[in-house]
């Protein structure tokens, strides 16, 4: 569902008439070596389209404008392969709304020490021709991510991939549509939200629809439909013997298919990227969407339960980032805590506390280890049939669990790095897709920060991105970012949050 392959990075060397036409024909062509060499790596998930050397304010504005309309272009390289006068920036940098990044960069490598003269010297000169650049995107505000070393190097190739797959979120995001179904959970202040203000910052649109709409679709499905996905199932998963063909909860399963197959359609129809329902506004369908949810989202689709919009976007957008790379992207809830007790530290428990994350139903299979189960049980709420699920336990490995929020006056988008770990036993009795992990730096100081930050119950959990792709990705966006990581202490995570209120205070005029 998700190929960045569509996407293009628009490349632009920056320099001035002032050097003559053979210089200009050298900057071009070490241009052009280095945007074959971008595209040529296996790291860069995108197309780098070579753009002619910029050398006048016309046609810095031209290309910014351009890149602007492009339906590919998810942003922009610029680099300063000369002295390149930044006042001919301004009127292109004010136009530009797509995302750049300042590579400071240049052609060669090591200085030929023994050979350098004035014609080296004028043709290379990123070292202080970036640095007018970047002065100049100082002094108008502008957002963009700044990559110093060798174009050659695999980390900075790394690191223009990482802001590249943001760029792709941020397009992916402009004109998407989020499905509501029903509205949230009552009495539920966090997933809600300031829709309008969402669209206007992050271009997405949050629609609600009632459950008939979704039941309309799923009453048309045809059995041939429902045996083609319950053959599918077989093939793709362990099941119990209960939902196996002559089982008795076998229906319970072509009802789960029937449900799969109606809003699929109805997401693929109204060409929608994410979506929300509510276990309290099922009308007309007889379990929750809970296998339906899992395997959307592992075709790329954001999910939030009980309504939460916000939550379904972010799924959606580090599902973006994170297309074709190794690891999963899911919804995710802190559901409850293991406090490790002094007497860990002298058996052998772990002495480290843990978080056990887990929801009713919707965890997306891209995360499991190994072969899913699935399997029914009793669902103690929502006063429904039980619903079939996925139930796994998710890869060990290094994870970032995140959160977007509304502050009232901005967004905050709130990370925390934590390790997924094994069970220490097997967890025979519950019956959900599930991750185990220790938060860092600890879950004492991890808990105590999310908190003060308001950070919600509701996540987006992945094993494929690293918190610098939600960092570029909030900058691009231009909303508040805060990191929980190994480093952090609660002493200067509040001193951290009363800047940024100070600063946003400023910044939106609001008291």
């Amino acid at each position: 569902m998700i190929d960045l392959k569509k996407y293009e990075v628009w490349f632009a060397a920056g320099s001035q008439h002032l050097y003559g036409d053979e210089t200009l024909k050298k900057v071009a062509n070490h241009t052009k070596e280095i945007v074959k060499g971008l595209t040529n790596s296996p790291k860069i998930p995108v197309k780098v389209e070579y753009k002619p050397v910029l050398t006048s304010s016309d046609s810095i504005y031209k290309l910014c404008l351009d890149a602007d309309s492009s339906p590919s272009c998810v942003g922009l390289i610029f680099w300063m392969h000369t002295f390149s006068p930044a006042k001919m920036w301004i009127a292109g940098l004010k136009a530009l709304q797509k995302p750049f990044v300042h590579l400071h960069t240049q052609y060669n490598r090591e200085l030929p020490w023994g050979q350098i003269d004035m014609d080296f010297m004028n043709l290379n000169q990123s070292a202080h021709g970036d640095r007018e650049f970047g002065f100049i995107c100082t002094r108008m505000g502008k957002s963009r991510k700044v990559i110093v070393g060798h174009w050659q190097d695999e980390s900075v190739r790394e690191k223009l991939a990482v802001w590249m797959r943001a760029a792709c979120a941020k397009l992916d995001a402009q004109g998407g549509k989020v499905a509501r179904f029903g509205d949230n959970m009552r009495d539920v202040a966090v997933t809600e939200g300031d829709k309008v203000d969402a669209e206007i910052r992050m271009g997405y649109s949050v629609n609600g629809y009632g459950v008939g709409e979704l039941v309309r679709f799923v009453n048309q499905v045809s059995e041939s439909a429902v045996q083609r996905l319950i053959e599918e199932y077989h093939d793709r998963y362990r099941l119990s013997k209960a939902l196996k063909k002559g089982g008795e909860k076998h229906e319970s399963l072509r009802e789960a298919a029937k449900i799969e197959i109606g809003l699929r359609k109805f997401l693929k129809d109204g060409n929608f990227m994410a979506f929300t329902d509510t276990f309290e506004d099922l009308h007309g369908l007889k379990q929750l969407p809970g296998l339906a949810v899992q395997r959307l989202m592992a075709e790329g689709y954001g999910f939030g339960a009980e309504g939460d919009w916000k939550t379904a976007a972010l799924v959606r957008a580090m599902k973006v980032m994170a297309s074709g790379l190794k690891g999963g992207t899911s919804f995710m809830e802190d559901y409850t805590y293991h406090f490790a007790s002094a007497g860990d530290r002298n058996s052998k428990r772990s002495p480290q506390g843990k978080v056990l994350g887990a929801h009713m139903l919707e965890v997306c299979e891209s995360i499991a280890h190994g072969k899913p189960e699935l399997d029914i049980f009793p669902l103690s709420i929502g006063s429904k049939d039980d619903p079939p699920r996925l139930i796994f336990t998710a890869s060990p490995g290094p994870a970032i669990n995140v959160t977007l929020l509304d502050m009232g006056d901005r967004f905050r988008l709130l990370a925390n790095e934590v390790t997924v770990v094994a069970p220490e036993k097997e967890l025979l009795k519950l019956p959900v897709a599930r991750a185990v992990w220790i938060p860092k730096p600890d879950l004492p100081t991890a808990a105590h920060a999310w908190i003060l930050a308001g950070g919600a119950h509701h996540t987006a959990f992945t094993q494929a991105i690293s918190a610098e792709y939600l960092e570029d990705f909030s900058e691009m966006f231009g909303i508040e970012y805060l990191l929980i990581d190994g480093s952090t202490n609660i002493h200067e995570f509040k001193r951290e949050l009363r800047w940024n209120d100070a600063y946003y205070s400023v910044k939106t005029g609001k008291t």
